[in-house]
């Protein structure tokens, strides 16, 4: 893989793993792009994603926009998604940005461009970032015919109102559309519902002497879940939990982790469980601990009384086994010697009756 290649795996996951004011239930049509110039790489790399789903790559040196994972025919959107990735994107990346005279070598020019569409199927915000060697130099967003615009450099009023036009009549109306067509033709893989299995246990920390109570929910589909840690029903407060980053797995799901540390004590005197909100759940999922924590030994004790049980029956097989044993070759050595006896008793007598005759 190039390593423009792994520029693109790097900000995809920079980007899924951001926070996000994506509503439950919401999609978004996503533009990934990288401009690097400088020996030896000089390329432009845009990658295109409904939600988590990459449908599409387009790239300078083929300039050739080429569909992914799609099981319906999209050619009229793939003409409209390679126009705008070789006629808008390509021309603004070359003939706008401006490389900065920097000696390292390569330069790297990054844009992120997203829109929305609410559960409610109506149009969500656009957000637009142009970041050069990982510093975000020009942010655009609008959301309800509301347009800003932050710069590192002061834009002319001329240059600023045509940025504006350009976003509110052409780039944002062309998104949310492109968006709208892309969930018709997709809506088995964005539709797709698979239920979190939820865990609650606990840790010992050997540092602090106390416990480490963990929230894991794991394997669900979509991305979006609201995991809850409750001390006592009431949820815990966020300052106290550690974690709650989303992580996807291998087969395309994802997973999510959040614990809480608490004293020894506090785990006799308090009930913690959890809570999960999915869109594959009909209702709010609530865990209770693997086992009980407060008789942590409840468990292993019938477990311990089987195991002795069957030592103890083992160890007096053996016993009476032996004792067996040692009767039957006792009893044996006394026949034996029975017989000996016997027999020199015999000679004995029979020799002087042939003496005397």
């Amino acid at each position: 893989m190039s390593y423009v290649g792994n520029m693109i795996i790097i900000l995809f996951l920079c980007v899924l793993l951001a926070p996000t004011t994506a509503l439950t239930g919401s999609h978004s049509l996503w533009m990934l792009a990288t401009y690097m110039k400088g020996e030896p790489y000089s390329e432009i790399s845009i990658t295109f994603m409904l939600d988590d789903i990459t449908v599409g790559h387009y790239n300078s040196k083929t300039e050739r926009y080429i569909a992914r994972h799609n099981t319906t025919n999209e050619d009229e959107l793939t003409w409209n998604t390679f126009y705008v990735a070789r006629h808008d994107l390509h021309t603004f990346f070359v003939r706008k940005l401006k490389f900065k005279n920097h000696t390292e070598s390569p330069q790297l020019y990054q844009m992120m461009s997203h829109c929305e569409l609410q559960g409610n199927n109506k149009p969500g915000q656009m957000v637009s970032k142009i970041a050069f060697s990982g510093s975000t130099t020009d942010e655009m967003s609008i959301y309800e015919n509301k347009f800003t615009y932050q710069s590192q450099k002061e834009m002319p009023s001329l240059a600023l109102e045509l940025i504006k036009w350009r976003h509110e009549s052409v780039s944002y109306p062309t998104c949310i559309s492109t968006l709208r067509n892309y969930l018709k033709m997709r809506q088995t893989q964005v539709n797709r519902k698979v239920k979190p299995k939820v865990r609650l246990f606990q840790k010992a920390n050997s540092d602090s002497g106390g416990f480490r109570v963990n929230c894991l929910a794991t394997g669900f589909y979509p991305r979006h879940i609201n995991l809850t840690l409750l001390r006592d029903g009431q949820p815990v407060s966020e300052n106290e939990v550690t974690g709650g980053d989303l992580l996807p797995n291998g087969d395309g799901t994802y997973q999510m982790r959040k614990s809480l540390e608490i004293r020894a004590e506090e785990r006799q005197k308090h009930k913690y469980t959890c809570s999960a909100k999915h869109l594959s759940l009909d209702n709010k999922l609530i865990v209770t601990f693997d086992f009980d924590p407060g008789e942590p030994f409840k468990s292993v004790i019938p477990s311990v009384l089987i195991i002795l049980s069957l030592v103890l029956v083992f160890i007096t097989g053996v016993v009476i086994y032996k004792c067996r044993k040692r009767r039957a070759v006792s009893s044996k050595r006394d026949y034996i010697s029975a017989s000996t006896s016997e027999e020199s008793t015999g000679s004995t007598v029979t020799q002087p009756q042939q003496e005397a005759t």
